[in-house]
């Protein structure tokens, strides 16, 4: 491991021995104050490689009791696409988090592997008695390694590799969603038919990350928010999916160091969000993250400076989420806060994340 890489994971350890972390103890709007666009540096060696991610997940099934590791299939180029689950009880609800359909936004993939480890802890003890987690912490692995059949060029990052959005068909896997499960990338396929049509899901977060110039009133956000926007979602389902924003919401913003926004997305079927909830009844959330960890527009790279926020971000969305669940607070969850939560805009023009 490279020093860079130890300097990050004793960063991300100390992270989470520091629990929920009060407003004070942090600078007020640091994800706000992070690296301007274009400026900082943008390493790739400081994050997991599909290898070390590999390593990590064995290493942890190996630690934890609770932990089971299933490789729900492959990606273009053979990889195997892996899952952590934690199912006490088929009679649990359940919810599943989605980090890096999309490559290069691989900061929530830190988060989320953190937070691996955080539920083999004692901080989370009874939790998993009565709520059960699936967690696909790199499903564009090959995206991710920059082992794709287009040039990465013009990407900007320094580091051991480039990470791009695109599987390796330079096909963007949430824009699958909608398609038969032959016609879709194996990707895709693999989350479709061995994840959400085998496990009874009640929830999902669909983890990714956007460009950073996306603000509110005049302040930049940390990430914004969104349920889904298809017409063709049962109403249970949306109003389970205001309630999981209303949770997630409610445990960013008080911090003093996030700041949400809801997100402008499309209500088209192919992205993840909306497909899933209109086709399987799950309730979706979307969460688009500060910055890529990779990109060839500036406006959309973040440098190191906001790094340990953001990751914070993701595991404090894991593990409030998690919690609501397993003590069942999630269904008295006010949603009226979307009436007036502002949609984002850009400080300049900068294409779609989702």
């Amino acid at each position: 491991m490279s020093l860079k890489k130890k300097v990050l994971s004793v960063s991300l350890s100390s992270l989470m021995a520091l629990g929920a972390v009060s407003a004070v103890s942090m600078p007020v709007h640091a994800v706000g104050n992070g690296p301007s666009a274009g400026n900082g540096a943008i390493q790739t060696s400081i994050l997991h490689t599909y290898d070390s991610l590999v390593d990590y997940l064995k290493t942890q099934e190996a630690k934890q009791s609770a932990m089971e590791l299933e490789i729900i299939g492959q990606t273009v180029k053979g990889r195997d696409i892996y899952m952590a689950k934690y199912l006490s009880n088929p009679n649990n609800p359940t919810i599943l988090f989605l980090t890096q359909q999309h490559g290069n936004e691989q900061l929530t993939t830190e988060g989320a592997l953190e937070f691996i480890k955080h539920l083999g802890t004692g901080k989370t003890k009874g939790v998993l008695d009565n709520v059960n987690v699936l967690i696909i912490p790199m499903l564009n692995a090959d995206g991710a390694m920059g082992d794709v059949n287009f040039s990465l060029d013009n990407y900007l990052a320094d580091g051991d590799r480039h990470l791009t959005r695109y599987n390796a068909n330079y096909v963007d896997l949430n824009r699958e969603h909608d398609k038969a499960t032959n016609k879709m990338e194996p990707e895709a396929r693999a989350l479709h038919e061995n994840v959400l049509k085998k496990y009874k899901i009640d929830y999902m977060i669909d983890l990714h990350h956007q460009g950073t110039l996306s603000e509110t009133e005049g302040e930049l956000v940390s990430g914004s928010i969104l349920y889904p926007t298809t017409k063709n979602v049962k109403p249970e389902v949306l109003e389970g999916s205001k309630k999981l924003g209303s949770v997630v919401f409610n445990a960013i913003e008080p911090t003093g160091w996030g700041h949400l926004g809801k997100y402008a997305g499309e209500s088209t079927n192919n992205i993840g969000r909306n497909g899933i909830a209109a086709y399987y009844d799950i309730s979706t959330l979307l969460f688009e993250m500060r910055g890529m960890s990779d990109h060839y527009i500036k406006s959309y790279a973040i440098g190191q400076k906001s790094n340990g926020y953001l990751i914070k971000q993701t595991i404090t969305t894991l593990d409030s989420t998690v919690r609501a669940i397993a003590d069942g607070s999630i269904k008295k969850a006010d949603t009226s806060f979307w009436d007036t939560l502002p949609t984002q805009k850009s400080r300049q023009g900068e294409e779609s994340d989702e």
